[in-house]
């Protein structure tokens, strides 16, 4: 939805000059995105913004021109966005999201995932704010797991991010909590998901090398997490009762030998070389949860939720700026 102002505009044309009144539709709906530089985030701005929603993106060490710089640890910097910018919708995808990054820089990233929650939930007021969170909250032994299954995280990833939950709701009773699985999408470098950094090893072929194949995953892709938080903002918008804890998850799991293989299928390249190692070797980092499958049925039942896109579909949409012949169109459409 818009509405529409009148724009005073100047017209050239051979030998005429004329100063005219435009129509200018404006989006009436205002979206903050936090992370917006992020792999989710990235997906999730482009999703409003396609959509007619005026969405302003914020970052900060990847923050570029079309980004607003903000520290959210700085309670003034926050405060000064949300009553400049005045949201009808946040959806908070900034976080430190690397289980291993987190154990070995713990400070910095309990402050990113829990203590920014604490100060944007309080900014938030009643503006409706998403969270993202993750299936990690769980341990994985006993799945699948629905929204009102108690969580046990593994991992201090996970506890930062069940922190982080706590905080959302306790400051902003009105807000929504995502938990989603391990994402994948367009990517600026493939190390920027779990999943995608396996094509290197993919595209490797003539050198074999060992994969995990013991933990179940579901890789999901950023562009149908993106969907769903869309639909759930357009849905708040005409019924403020929508709040809580909520999942989405793609429904094909796989464990990371299995999403390189399917990913060499997806390209026609050889998977001869990969080797499933069915043993977590000694150092192998964060404890990661067995099988975290999250059950999905709340948003199902309130039709918010979006079918997911079939993983080869998505990947070979994520990964083809990088096959070998392509890569001069990374600089172009990453």
């Amino acid at each position: 939805m818009s509405f529409r102002n009148k724009e005073l505009n100047i017209h050239f044309k051979p030998g005429h000059v004329e100063v005219v009144q435009d129509d200018v539709y404006t989006p009436y709906r205002r979206v903050l995105v936090t992370g917006a530089t992020g792999l989710l985030g990235r997906a999730v701005y482009k999703e409003f913004k396609n959509n007619d929603w005026d969405s302003l993106g914020c970052g900060y060490n990847r923050a570029r021109p079309c980004f607003l710089k903000c520290n959210l640890l700085d309670e003034d910097a926050v405060r000064g966005v949300i009553q400049g910018f005045q949201p009808h919708v946040i959806v908070h995808c900034a976080a430190e999201r690397r289980p291993d990054v987190v154990e070995r820089h713990t400070e910095a990233a309990m402050n990113l995932n829990v203590h920014a929650c604490t100060t944007l939930a309080k900014e938030a007021g009643s503006i409706f704010l998403i969270y993202i969170s993750t299936d990690y909250v769980f341990d994985g032994r006993n799945p699948p797991y629905g929204e009102n299954d108690a969580p046990n995280p593994l991992n201090l990833y996970g506890k930062s991010k069940l922190e982080g939950e706590r905080e959302i709701l306790r400051h902003c009773p009105g807000a929504a909590i995502l938990r989603v699985p391990i994402l994948f999408g367009e990517v600026e470098k493939v190390e920027e998901s779990a999943v995608t950094v396996l094509w290197d090893r993919v595209q490797e072929g003539a050198e074999s090398c060992t994969i995990e194949h013991c933990q179940q995953r579901f890789p999901t892709f950023t562009k149908d997490v993106a969907r769903v938080c869309r639909n759930m903002a357009e849905r708040a918008l005409q019924d403020p009762s929508l709040r809580g804890i909520f999942h989405y998850s793609a429904k094909e799991q796989m464990t990371k030998y299995e999403i390189a293989c399917a990913i060499a299928d997806a390209f026609n390249l050889p998977s001869s070389h990969l080797i499933p190692l069915t043993e977590q070797p000694a150092g192998a980092g964060a404890q990661r949860p067995q099988n975290a499958q999250l059950e999905c049925s709340r948003l199902e039942l309130l039709g918010l939720s979006v079918e997911s896109t079939p993983f080869k579909t998505a990947i070979k949409d994520s990964l083809w700026p990088f096959q070998h012949d392509k890569r001069w169109r990374q600089t172009v459409f990453h």
